[in-house]
Parts: C-alpha cells; sequence; structure tokens
C-alpha cells in the first residue's frame, strides 16, 4: 500500500520537532548552578602580636642536700615529694663519734680553765712576794739612810754600816725576784688564756661537726627523691643526697633571639619605661597538653649576656604555682604580647592559598563572582592571617571551597560558620 506524501511529510515534521525539543532540553538540563561557598567579611581592629618560645621549668631556689662529716645515714626523716618547712630534718648521719669529740675537746677546755685559776693563783702569790720584798727592801734602805750620817760621825762602826748595805741590796734583788715571778705569772696566765681560747674552738668545732650530722632542709620546699639511702657511709665528696626546692613561685627559663631582645627594648626611650613595660606584660604559659597555665606570669629579668654561640639570650619569667602543681624539668610554652598592629585586616587563613612563594585570596563581589587576587600577609594571629595589602575591610572572601572557584566564576555564598 503506497502512503500519502503529504503524510510522509507530516511524519518528518513531527520527528524533527520532537528531535528539536529534545535537543533544548538536554542543553538546559546540562549547565552547571554556581557552586556554594562559605564566605567572610574581612574585619579590622586592633591586634596584638604574640610572640612564643620553648620554656623549661625550674625552682624558684634549689638546695642541694650534702654531706659537711664523713659518717653512715642512720635514718631518712622525710617523705619523698611532700612538703617540709626550713630546719626540718631531712636525715641523720651517725652522731656517736662526733659526740664523743664534743666530750674530749669540753674535758680540755675544763682543764685549761683549771690552768688559767692555777695560774692567777701563783700571781697572787708572786705578787704578795713582791710587797714582802718591797717592805723589806724600804726597811733596810732606812737602816742604809739613818747609819751613814752615824757612821760619819763614828756613833757605829763602819761594819754596821757594811751590814745594812748589804741587806738593802738583798733587799733589792728580792724585789726583782718577786717581781720577775709575777711576770712568770703573767705570762703563765696569757698561756692559760691561750689554751682556753684553743680548746673553746676546739669545742665549737666539735659541737658543729655534730650539728653538720643533722641534715635539715635551708628552705621551705619539695624534697626530691633521695639519691642515697639508709646505711651509705657519705662524706664531703660524696654526691648530693637529696635537692629541696622552692616551687612559689617558679622560674620559667626561655631563649630569646638577640634581634627580639633588641627590638623589644629599641621601642623603650629609657631603663625606666622597659621596666615599666615588663611588669604590665601578662606573659602566658602554655602546657604540654596544650591547655593555658592560669595563672599568668612576669618577666623577672635577662642574662647578662647574649650566647656567642647561639646569638640568644636567656630570659626568666616567674609564675605563682598555689598547689606547687608545677615541676621543675617541665617543658611548656611561654607566651606573651610583644607589639600591637593598629587597624590589621584579618581574614581566615583557610582563605588563603600559596602558590610558588604568592598567596592569593577569591574575593566575592555584590553580584557574587570571583576575583582571583594577590595579596601580602604578615603574621599570624591564632588561625587568621593579617594582610598588609590586596584586600579592604568588609570585602567578602572565600573561606570554604577554595578549591572550588577560579576566576570571573559565579558562585552562591553563604555566611562561614565561625
Amino acid at each position: 500500500m503506497n502512503t500519502p506524501i503529504p503524510s510522509l511529510l507530516f511524519l518528518a515534521a513531527s520527528l524533527l520537532v520532537t528531535a528539536t525539543g529534545c535537543s533544548n532540553k538536554t542543553n538546559v538540563a546540562a549547565a552547571p548552578a554556581p557552586p556554594d561557598v562559605e564566605i567572610v567579611e574581612v574585619q579590622q581592629r586592633d591586634v596584638p602580636i604574640y610572640s612564643e618560645w620553648i620554656g623549661t621549668l625550674d625552682g624558684y631556689t634549689n638546695a642541694d642536700i650534702k654531706a659537711q662529716v664523713s659518717g653512715y645515714l642512720l635514718n631518712q626523716a622525710y617523705t619523698e615529694g611532700k612538703f617540709v618547712k626550713k630546719d626540718e630534718l631531712l636525715f641523720q648521719i651517725d652522731p656517736r663519734p662526733f659526740q664523743a669529740i664534743v666530750d674530749q675537746t669540753e674535758a680540755q677546755l675544763a682543764q685549761a680553765q683549771g690552768q688559767v685559776e692555777q695560774a692567777r693563783a701563783q700571781l697572787l702569790q708572786a705578787e704578795a712576794q713582791v710587797a714582802v720584798a718591797e717592805a723589806n727592801q724600804r726597811r733596810t734602805q732606812l737602816d742604809v739612810d739613818r747609819y751613814t750620817p752615824l757612821a760619819q760621825q763614828q756613833a757605829i762602826t763602819q761594819q754596821d754600816l757594811d751590814n745594812a748595805t748589804q741587806n738593802n741590796l738583798a733587799g733589792k734583788a728580792q724585789v726583782q725576784s718577786a717581781t720577775a715571778q709575777v711576770a712568770t705569772a703573767r705570762a703563765q696566765i696569757t698561756a692559760a688564756n691561750a689554751a682556753v681560747q684553743s680548746a673553746k674552738a676546739a669545742v665549737e668545732t666539735a659541737q658543729i661537726n655534730l650539728g653538720f650530722t643533722r641534715l635539715t632542709s635551708p628552705i621551705d620546699g619539695i624534697p626530691g627523691i633521695a639519691e642515697l639511702q639508709v646505711g651509705a657511709l657519705v662524706s664531703p665528696a660524696s654526691p648530693k643526697i637529696t635537692t629541696v626546692s622552692t616551687l612559689d613561685p617558679i622560674k620559667v627559663y626561655f631563649t630569646v633571639g638577640e634581634q627580639e631582645y633588641s627590638e623589644f627594648h629599641r621601642r623603650y626611650s629609657t631603663e625606666e619605661t622597659v621596666d615599666a613595660e615588663r611588669k604590665q606584660l601578662r606573659v602566658e604559659l602554655i602546657l604540654a597538653d596544650g591547655t593555658v597555665y592560669p595563672q599568668p606570669g612576669t618577666l623577672a629579668f635577662a642574662d647578662r649576656q647574649v650566647d656567642v654561640k647561639t646569638g640568644a639570650i636567656q630570659v626568666v619569667a616567674h609564675f605563682p604555682n598555689p598547689g606547687n602543681n608545677l615541676r621543675p624539668g617541665q617543658y611548656a610554652r611561654v607566651r606573651f604580647s610583644t607589639r600591637t598592629t593598629q587597624g590589621a585586616l584579618l581574614v581566615p587563613q583557610r582563605a588563603v592559598s600559596e602558590l610558588q612563594g604568592s598567596y592569593q585570596i577569591a574575593v566575592v563581589d555584590r553580584d557574587n563572582k570571583v576575583s582571583i587576587r594577590l595579596i601580602t600577609v604578615g603574621d599570624k594571629v591564632g588561625n587568621q592571617w593579617i594582610v598588609s595589602s590586596g584586600i579592604k575591610p568588609g570585602e567578602r572572601v572565600v573561606a570554604e571551597g577554595v578549591q572550588k572557584v577560579r576566576q570571573g566564576i559565579q558562585v552562591n555564598p553563604k555566611p562561614a560558620a565561625l
């Protein structure tokens, strides 16, 4: 059966219309929708710039406990790691040999003091003999004075005068002898007093050594683990037995570069202004687990010199440590604000892409079109960059979905979760 030509033309036209309609629907479905991105506005504010350094904690005062005399440790009187008071007993060295020396020196002191008393008695006796000899000599002198004119008048014999003269000479000799005995007695007293002083010094030394058998804490603090045990023979040459540390406040040592140190001081004209700024600084301590220690610290001092090997200087900060929770030997990060950037422009670090040393950012304009810009970044502040150039305050930048955008693309912006 032959199909009429008009029917064939109508069928062909219908197929063409159907094909064209299908083609238009396919093209419309293939057009992609604008990608969703999360945006944030560029913020502008004054930003404190923080610097961080690795610090080492140490006791404010560390006192090594060492033996100053030789002997055996009899007992340990403290509990390791527990707080002790100043002068509290830590260890006891066997005191018996030292007590015996104290007793011996005290006996020698008593003997020396007895010799002093004996010498004083001899001095009194010698002084009495001098008095007697002087009295006798004055009497014989009177005889000579009386007999001399009588002998000239021949009232007495020359023999009487000679006898009186001889007796006077003998009296003078006795005075000289008694005076010499007095000098000897005084010399003996001086020697005896010297012996007493020597004996007192010996007693004091013996008592000091006896006191050294008690190893006490020189400070209030926390004693460490005993490095020598009861029964050990100790001496001044022995290593330390333990260490007592004052922990409140506690010191933190950290090393600052010479350039950072110089820049900090260069901002102030006088030493007084530097000290005032140092006292106002709020120093933070970030512990090993990432938490910030709740008590702020203060800068105490810097070392007297820069290390010639590293070009750095050691700085010390003090932190309150109630409860003695911080302990020497811990590592932590020290952080404080070294300066403030006025009117800084801030963007999230995740919004910035680095490419071959350059930094770029995707800016979304009012028509939701993307503009890729090169920017200059400065310091990092937390999870944000400070941008020196390339953007303006209030502009919108892509924070999430940066990998989806390119220059001139249309996007569907949504506020980023903070």
